[in-house]
């Protein structure tokens, strides 16, 4: 007996960035994003904060797209969540190029005008050679019948725009700050506009950008996760997430008005539960922080980040959510008054079981497919948006727990489907290996291994568990038995 039946237009698909997938091989290179400069930087490889692998030496998804895209085909994939790069369309700034911006009273950026005069101007900075490539690339997809989703920001930023290195050596306001600067939201609003005008009529849905609450987090509090600029400031921290909120909606904006398509955003997702009796109120800290501060800023207009803000009101039309695992949490009567308990979800021994006896991943991530159930369901609640399951996968070398990691939150996605969340596809991270940040080539996340040497994919038997949902749009029997969720010992 089939377990799950997936309506027939439900997608299954894949996820990639740019940043990590992209490089690798001649004419590949990228060398002006401040993630390029910071993994090379010799005193932060040396500090540990990084591995010390270059992108450059990357799996080459930039001229080798066609044999990936029919991989993704082979397997019964329909739908791709794809990425570009701002530094490639940019490598210079775009500062100097004129656009009408509204502020109010507090300075805040409500409002970005990019007229034809600008995108004309914008056009004649932008490497051409790179965006007619992206064009080749998204256009190879959509000819083979695919959904593209298109997603304009991965964590990288233009040099020009986030200098880390001179960040941390020369202090705040002396270097380009990224995030932190009001500026950016208006160069992302002119780079937004620009792809929408030159790529828009391949795009199906489009995204703003990938995990903000991820990056803030990691960029200002979590300062050894080894984002730039690793800084550590719990006011830097809200400045950046502020001022994401702000460039989101003034994309919103801008690919809203020259395509009329559906604007999302990606946001990571994490299920917090209380350690005990008595953490309750840490867990609901946490949860409201990192899973509902942003999103209700850009779809409320009001939120613990901000305040009364009609112009970010309504800015989301769909709603992409990125789960790998849980968080477990106590009362912390410092700081933001919760903390991650050790031996769970992302704070665990890689490879050794967690504290509740589930297997772990490579880079220390409990298996808890329960928790994408909980999130989805709670993000139907509270927003009533359609959603796509746009990241969801497990660093597994050896491919041990990725068959039954795939079918057991495939099957906890179906279950929130049928209490009503809105849900319209399911994308893997990922179809095949990556740089994975300040991890390099550790973690291997593909549903095909990479050998990065020869730059082959060959793929791995989970690759065959996912075909066999995609292409039926269903658990069927065969497979039912992996989609409890997986216990050692037990």
């Amino acid at each position: 007996m089939t377990l799950a039946r997936f309506p027939r237009d439900f997608s299954f698909g894949f996820s990639m960035s740019s940043f990590q997938f992209e490089m690798g091989g001649p004419g590949t290179i990228d060398n002006g994003s401040d993630w390029w400069h910071w993994v090379r930087d010799p005193n932060i490889v040396a500090s540990g904060l990084v591995s010390g692998d270059l992108p450059e030496d990357g799996p080459g998804y930039w001229r080798l797209y066609r044999g990936d895209h029919g991989l993704a085909r082979s397997l019964g994939l329909d739908a791709a969540r794809l990425c570009v790069e701002w530094s490639r369309i940019f490598p210079r700034p775009t500062t100097g190029v004129g656009v009408r911006v509204e502020r109010d009273e507090q300075g805040s950026v409500v409002g970005v005008e990019v007229g034809e005069r600008a995108l004309k101007e914008l056009d004649h900075l932008a490497n051409g050679e790179a965006v007619r490539h992206y064009r080749s690339i998204l256009g190879d997809w959509k000819e083979r019948g695919g959904l593209l989703v298109l997603n304009l920001n991965h964590f990288t930023l233009p040099n020009w725009i986030h200098d880390p290195l001179r960040l941390k050596r020369e202090g705040l306001g002396r270097a380009p700050a990224g995030w932190l600067d009001k500026r950016t939201v208006v160069e992302f609003a002119k780079y937004a506009a620009y792809v929408a005008w030159k790529l828009g009529d391949l795009v199906d849905l489009w995204s703003t950008m990938n995990e903000p609450n991820a990056l803030y987090t990691a960029a200002y509090i979590n300062v050894k996760s080894g984002f730039p600029p690793g800084i550590p400031g719990i006011d830097l921290a809200l400045s950046a997430a502020k001022n994401m909120a702000e460039a989101h909606a003034r994309a919103y904006d801008a690919v809203k008005e020259a395509t009329g398509k559906p604007v999302g955003i990606v946001y990571v997702a994490t299920r917090f539960e209380p350690v005990g009796g008595g953490h309750e109120e840490a867990a609901r800290l946490a949860e409201e922080a990192f899973n509902y501060a942003f999103l209700d800023s850009i779809v409320r207009g009001d939120s613990i980040l901000v305040h009364d803000r009609r112009d970010l009101e309504g800015k989301l039309d769909w709603l992409g959510v990125n789960y790998y695992t849980r968080a477990v949490v106590e009362k912390d009567p410092k700081g933001l008054g919760f903390k991650i308990v050790k031996g769970y979800g992302p704070a665990c021994t890689p490879g050794s079981p967690s504290r509740d006896g589930r297997p772990c991943s490579d880079i220390g991530w409990e298996v808890y497919p329960e928790g994408i159930y909980w999130v989805l369901k709670s993000y139907h609640e509270r927003y009533g948006l359609d959603m796509l399951v746009t990241e969801n996968g497990v660093a597994d070398s050896r491919d041990w727990l990725r068959p039954s990691f795939i079918v057991s939150h495939v099957y906890q996605v179906y279950r929130a489907l049928v209490d009503g969340a809105r849900i319209r596809g399911y994308l893997h991270w990922s179809l095949i290996d990556n740089y994975e940040w300040a991890h390099g080539f550790s973690m291997r996340f593909g549903l095909a291994h990479v050998d990065y040497a020869s730059k082959k994919r060959f793929l791995r038997p989970s690759a065959l568990v996912y075909r066999l949902i995609a292409t039926e749009k269903s658990v069927p029997e065969e497979i039912s038995h992996l989609a409890s969720p997986p216990r050692i010992g037990r």
